[in-house]
């Protein structure tokens, strides 16, 4: 397969002026199929439905709750765990099973998980509970992914563009359901937690129904694969298994949003309040500027480069916290370097996620794409499980306010070198 960057340049030339009014959002989500759009609205609804929730669990768990800070850090590292760590599993039942009955058993766990969540009180429920929503996940998540990708695949094929452009358009539609997500939540915790649980429940209830209605039984091009094994081929894909352990660094890193985040607005500010603006700054940057940032990378670099400035630029997000930190500013004027770390890990992320995403499908073994999307979310949970639970001690530790802001920086910087130097199709271009 060809390299999508050296289209980019010609499509361009050929629309003329009207060049950005063309790849705006809405314009290129109408000249998609109909099958890409509902995957593409799903993930809106998907995010709306977790956010409502997410960003605010570390605070329910340690205030609520009364969790140490280092359980915290584990339940959502477990959280991940289930989710990411298990899509390995989705995945393969996608291959086998088909797209349709995967994301409506994944819709169905989800709901009952936050169903759950909203009344569990004792650290074994709220385990319990957190398990059930991340494996929910991990069975509609790959579906959807893998389907997108393979659908994007075949989009450039049909020499419409860069698959790139669909797979930050599936982004774009996460970040707007990450943005409406959490002020939704913060609306609803005026009442309580439970019921901001089950706001989140009662939007996977509509995704449900809607795919029951709108999916259709079999996707024409999706073949399923009868026959046992494909694992033993991936775990000797040296090439693939670097990009997943890249791509773990970069979960990583995002996942302190959640958890180192929070203990520096919560220094900063005195409250949690400014948390749901910063999520929100993050989402309006990835609606707004995802596709420009896209275009621009794939007419200039191709996904290896994209995925290294995107690791750069969040090492440098860590830094710009730890670099602060001694001076111990608060109020306003303490919430800057918390911006400044989300506005950078937000244009790592933008990079970083659509190039990691086209690059599987030529990585992966024919047939088996639901089994490698699955995986490179699988060792990525990994990662994050171990480095959540490390993070939520090195935070508890009292160490100097600049130690773990530091720490985490340079996980992704080191994660450059993991990033493969050539594979065939999309990334052969150095």
């Amino acid at each position: 397969m060809t390299d999508p960057a050296p289209l980019a340049p010609a499509r361009e030339a050929a629309r003329g002026s009207d060049a950005g009014t063309r790849d705006s959002s809405w314009r290129l989500c109408r000249e998609l199929s109909p099958l890409l759009r509902l995957l593409i609205l799903t993930q809106l609804a998907f995010n709306i439905g977790f956010y409502a929730v997410l960003p605010f669990l570390a605070e329910h768990l340690g205030s609520a709750i009364g969790m140490a800070g280092w359980l915290v850090g584990f339940v959502l590292g477990l959280r991940t765990f289930s989710q990411q760590g298990l899509f390995v599993v989705g995945g393969w039942l996608v291959d086998r099973f088909g797209v349709r009955p995967v994301v409506l058993a994944g819709c169905v766990m989800r709901i009952a998980g936050f169903v759950w969540l909203g009344y569990a009180r004792a650290p074994g429920a709220v385990i319990g509970a957190v398990l059930v929503i991340g494996f929910a996940a991990a069975l509609f998540s790959p579906a959807v992914e893998s389907e997108v990708a393979r659908q994007a695949v075949v989009w450039e094929e049909g020499g419409h563009g860069p698959r790139t452009r669909v797979l930050a358009l599936f982004s774009v539609a996460g970040q707007v359901g990450a943005f409406a997500g959490p002020l939704l939540g913060a609306l609803l915790l005026a009442v309580d937690f439970r019921t901001a649980c089950l706001a989140g429940a009662a939007v996977f209830v509509l995704v449900l129904a809607g795919h029951l209605w709108l999916m259709p039984q079999h996707i024409p091009g999706r073949v399923r694969v009868r026959e046992r094994g494909g694992v033993r081929a991936l775990l000797r894909n040296r090439r693939f298994l670097a990009l997943c352990c890249a791509y773990g660094s970069y979960l990583l890193a995002y996942n302190q949003l959640y958890l180192a985040l929070p203990d520096e607005v919560q220094r900063a500010a005195g409250s949690q309040a400014p948390l749901s603006w910063l999520f929100a700054l993050s989402s309006v940057l990835v609606v707004f500027t995802q596709l420009p940032v896209t275009r621009w990378a794939g007419d200039r670099l191709d996904l290896r480069r994209s995925m290294t400035a995107g690791l750069l630029l969040i090492a440098s997000g860590f830094a710009v916290v730890a670099a602060a930190r001694p001076a111990g500013w608060t109020g306003t004027a303490g919430l800057l370097p918390a911006a400044g770390f989300v506005i950078l890990l937000t244009v790592g992320q933008m990079l970083v996620v659509p190039a990691a995403r086209a690059w599987v499908p030529d990585l992966a073994e024919e047939g088996r794409l639901g089994l490698y999307m699955g995986a490179l979310s699988s060792v990525a949970g990994l990662i994050v499980l171990a480095g959540s639970a490390a993070t939520g001690s090195l935070l508890d530790l009292g160490l100097p306010a600049a130690v773990p802001w530091l720490v985490l920086a340079a996980v992704p910087a080191l994660a450059v070198a993991l990033l493969p130097r050539r594979a065939k199709g999309a990334d052969a271009a150095a």
